[in-house]
């Protein structure tokens, strides 16, 4: 079956980036010109998803704001003659029938965000999305996978190398064979010390998955800081269905972390033809004044 459905689990407190966030949610930080969770949606709707899920906290009215009609904001566009602003409103628009929001009451971790969705997958395949990573790509990272999943079936998850020191920031994969972009997964860790990681290839935050996955997270199973994680639930699939990691072409920017955001922004911005040149110059000129120190 096709990949119609798609998750974001976007309920968390964003404490990184207080007090930015203290009224903003995270995922609504901008990339640019446009917020985190709107790249993710753009990436879905690359890959053919036709239904928007996202588990929300109890006061993020703003992502469904942003998603739904401005329509005062609509007439002033109109109005005053800026068809390309209008635009791009209405481009980021979802039809009321395309977009679910389901509220995660308690932050359990991404296996209970997840789990908050199930009665909106039914009986097939669907992805998950993380808004936090961010992957410039020629192809969109999901699409790749889309493509690559439809010729080998099963689970897959998005997968780059790392540095040894930073296993214990992922889900990390034992990896069997290889086949091209594609790594047979023998067993997933979650955030292993660097010692006792099985490999540095690590999982980032692109999933497709079976909905038999709702079986194991329905089971509650916590970890000792008392969530659910969906790296566990994942590893006990393994073993019936093909389960693969898909090493994905492009560049992912992690902007959960304040240095990788601000990355995003950069090279973002030196991806927009008409934006290049002025971002290119502001950054030779931070590089010569650091240069001189």
């Amino acid at each position: 079956m096709s990949v119609r459905k798609a998750i974001f689990p976007v309920a968390g407190l964003g404490t990184r980036f207080l007090p930015a966030t203290k009224s903003v949610p995270k995922e609504m930080l901008p990339v640019v010109d446009k917020p985190l969770l709107q790249y993710a949606v753009e990436e879905a709707q690359s890959a053919g998803i036709e239904q928007f899920i996202f588990v929300v906290s109890p006061s993020k009215n703003a992502i469904a704001n942003h998603f739904g009609n401005s329509n005062e904001l609509e007439r002033v566009l109109g109005d005053t003659g800026k068809p390309s602003l209008l635009a791009s409103i209405r481009d980021c628009q979802l039809p009321s029938s395309a977009a679910q929001f389901v509220v995660q009451e308690h932050p359990l971790g991404l296996g209970h965000a997840v789990w908050c969705a199930r009665k909106f997958i039914d009986e097939e395949p669907f992805a998950v999305i993380l808004p936090d990573d961010l992957v410039l790509a020629d192809e969109p990272c999901l699409a790749q996978m889309v493509t690559a999943q439809e010729g080998v079936g099963g689970n897959m998850v998005a997968v780059m190398d790392v540095p040894t020191d930073h296993t214990s920031r992922y889900g990390v994969l034992a990896p069997g064979k290889v086949h091209g972009r594609l790594i047979e997964i023998k067993g997933l860790v979650e955030k292993p010390q660097p010692l006792k990681a099985p490999s540095t290839i690590a999982i980032i935050g692109r999933y497709i998955l079976l909905p038999e996955i709702f079986d194991q997270l329905a089971e509650q199973n916590k970890d000792v800081s008392g969530e659910i994680q969906l790296t566990e639930a994942m590893a006990t699939l393994i073993g019936g269905t093909p389960f693969s990691g898909f090493r994905f072409e492009g560049e992912r920017y992690d902007c959960g972390d304040k240095v990788g955001f601000l990355e995003a922004n950069i090279a973002y911005g030196l991806a927009r033809e008409e934006l290049h040149d002025d971002v290119a110059a502001v950054v030779l000129r931070m590089a010569d004044a650091l240069k001189s120190e």
